[in-house]
């Protein structure tokens, strides 16, 4: 009996065991490696309590203290999760051609799924910095021609040859551009920030300058990461049920505007911010730019630490040391980061909800590869359910650093 995918299933599963699947996720993606994770995620929601005010019947004189008592303030956010999928196909001739060499098959196999598993860990490293609503870019000034430039240029590195992407006013609340039609990318200039699209962009009903760019199918739509939690303002509207006007920083995270300082003197007047208001960050996330910046602005004064998530040694990243008032901060750089911006972030208060590991194959049947209906190939099918949650906002700080 020839080789199948029956028979080889066994040694795909041995294959893509948890240490093979946690390192090729996480090691280019700090945060999400180094952010705690809870993979029981079960149920319709999670509440995460938050007590943001204590009781304030408090005075010198009894009786005042007596008349004025009331209760704790609290609300809870009650997380839901986010789904994200990765889709592959693996042409049946290839498969069959490699029958004979169980090494070339799983050469042939493994090709598409790492690739498959990797395009959604890198779709739920750069979620964690964002806001949930699928934006990972927006237009530069030019809505003719088929090149598309981008605000930030440090964003191209959210896109890829063959994305379909999409087009809106506003990252939420906005309806799409064109109902919704979409452009594949077909070339990208990572240097220059900017990418080639499949027909003119002013065939778009509607587009303009300083759009939104969504990945087909994402809007609104993706985990709410450090950019939801920690927004540069805060609003009244619902987050997670709650409306976090009532107390902004222990709701919604510190906010400091550090964009006209020094990099090194914006992170440590934020880091004193946040020590005001009872948090100890431990970890500056910034981008690859930024970490630049500090290192040469910390010149002879620089100290170095390496770092691995807790449990797996294999996997490590270089950070800077800085001394904020509660202790060393490490500073690590990460791809995802958007430009112009630290997080500054207490770890123990965040966590990584899912169901089961985030990214996975999705093999609940015990198939990990499925044989499509439509083509002659088999398919492997990745993603997560997953939400990020923060139990203290308040201890964790959003940094505005010099563009």
């Amino acid at each position: 009996m020839g080789l199948d995918l029956t028979s080889f299933a066994p040694a795909l599963k041995s294959y893509y065991t948890r240490d093979k699947v946690e390192n090729m996720v996480y090691k280019d993606n700090p945060f999400l490696a180094m952010v705690p994770k809870m993979e029981d995620f079960f149920g319709a929601n999670l509440p995460i309590p938050i007590i943001y005010g204590n009781p304030t019947g408090r005075s010198a004189a009894f009786a005042t203290a007596q008349a004025n008592k009331n209760n704790s303030l609290l609300k809870a956010f009650t997380l839901t999760r986010a789904k994200d999928y990765s889709l592959a196909s693996i042409d049946n001739e290839t498969l069959e051609a490699a029958q004979s060499d169980k090494g070339a098959f799983m050469e042939a196999a493994t090709l598409e799924i790492d690739g498959a598993m990797q395009a959604c860990a890198r779709s739920l490293a750069t979620s964690l910095f964002r806001d949930g609503s699928g934006a990972i870019g927006r237009i530069n000034a030019t809505v003719s021609g088929t090149t598309l430039t981008l605000v930030t240029p440090a964003d191209i590195v959210n896109f890829e040859v063959g994305q379909k992407i999409q087009f809106s006013s506003a990252a939420t609340s906005a309806t799409l551009r064109d109902a919704g039609e979409a452009l594949t990318v077909t070339t990208i200039d990572r240097t220059a920030g900017s990418m080639g699209v499949s027909a003119n962009l002013n065939t778009i009903t509607g587009i303009t300058s300083q759009d939104f760019i969504n990945v087909q199918g994402d809007i609104e739509a993706k985990v709410k990461g450090l950019d939801a939690w920690l927004p540069t303002t805060v609003s009244s509207a619902s987050f997670f049920g709650v409306d976090r006007t009532s107390d902004a920083t222990r709701l919604g995270g510190v906010r400091y505007d550090g964009g006209s300082q020094p990099i090194e003197e914006a992170l440590l007047d934020g880091l004193a911010l946040c020590a005001r208001e009872g948090g100890s960050p431990d970890y500056a996330f910034i981008n690859y730019a930024n970490f630049s910046n500090l290192e040469k602005a910390l010149g002879s004064k620089v100290s170095y630490v390496n770092l691995s998530p807790e449990g797996l040694p294999t996997v490590g990243f270089r950070g800077m040391l800085i001394n904020g008032p509660k202790g060393p901060v490490k500073v690590v750089a990460d791809q995802n980061c958007q430009a112009a911006v630290s997080y500054l972030i207490q770890m123990d208060t965040w966590k990584l909800y899912s169901l089961g590991m985030s990214p996975k194959i999705l093999d609940s049947d015990g198939m990990k590869m499925l044989r499509e209906s439509s083509a002659d190939s088999v398919e492997i099918r990745c993603g997560y359910y997953a939400q990020l949650g923060c139990r203290a906002p308040g201890f964790n700080a959003r940094v505005t650093l010099a563009s």
